[in-house]
């Protein structure tokens, strides 16, 4: 027995893995299904896309400004070593569109967006009010989560978009102003450097890490469990869950995308 227990704890934990995987995948379906059949809450989604989108620019524009920054400095004192600063532009713009822009504004996303739906949808169930959208004949999930889904969907790919340039304008300003880059020829290597294939994946990343970061909220707003403690459970495993699945559909995306 005590040679087949950790056997045991083993197989218990991959069940109970896959199980939540299956109750977050037919919550996603669910949640997408309810998209596209009326009705609509516009009002909803209206108040969605400022929350995640307009609300969620400051910290999304500071992120990337400092990241762009950080990344010119730190490629310039690595290809010095080689005799290769010249390289600071390109690699600035592939590493702001490629990676950093969609993953840093996914996490900051989760961090800012995914919470905040949690805690406001596990409110909301805490205090009955789920249950009164039901008496209602008003359906959860069109009302709470599909809203917050697309909105997500829509909005954070735009949001990627702008870190990116805000990213690459932190290099650019670092890399003119301390690193004595000529301003006009930076621009240049910067824009013909990048390909169409770069954008395409910068965005497509952000759609996904849009709606992985908006369903992880709902989700764990919807499963949350009673009183104060299980609000606070919810928005914490709703913020780790967004981060780990970001990072994780991060990696099939760049094999996707990228690979030979």
């Amino acid at each position: 027995m005590n040679i087949l227990s950790p056997i045991g704890t083993l197989g218990r934990t991959a069940l109970m893995f896959l199980a939540s995987v299956g109750r977050v995948a037919l919550f996603g379906f669910s949640a997408i299904g309810h998209m596209f059949r009326p009705p609509f809450y516009g009002r909803e989604f209206g108040l969605a896309l400022l929350n995640i989108g307009w609300l969620s620019l400051p910290v999304v524009g500071l992120t990337a400004i400092f990241t762009g920054a950080a990344l010119a400095l730190q490629i310039y004192a690595g290809g010095a070593r080689f005799n290769a600063e010249a390289v600071v532009p390109q690699i600035v713009a592939i590493g702001m569109v490629r990676e950093l822009g969609p993953v840093l504004v996914g996490l900051m996303i989760a961090a800012r967006v995914t919470s905040s739906i949690a805690a406001e949808v596990a409110t909301m169930k805490v205090t009955e009010q789920i249950d009164a959208l039901v008496t209602l004949s008003t359906h959860p999930m069109k009302y709470l989560t599909a809203p917050r889904v697309l909105s997500a969907l829509i909005v954070v790919p735009v949001l990627v978009g702008v870190g990116d340039i805000i990213g690459i304008f932190g290099g650019y300003a670092v890399a003119t102003g301390s690193l004595g880059f000529n301003p006009a020829a930076y621009i240049k290597n910067t824009v013909d450097f990048l390909e169409p294939l770069d954008i395409i994946s910068s965005l497509v990343k952000g759609c996904v890490f849009g709606g992985l970061a908006a369903l992880m909220g709902c989700y764990f707003g919807m499963n949350s469990g009673r009183g104060a403690q299980g609000v606070g459970r919810a928005t914490k495993g709703s913020v780790e869950a967004a981060a780990v699945l970001i990072l994780a559909a991060n990696f099939l995306l760049t094999g996707a995308f990228f690979s030979l």
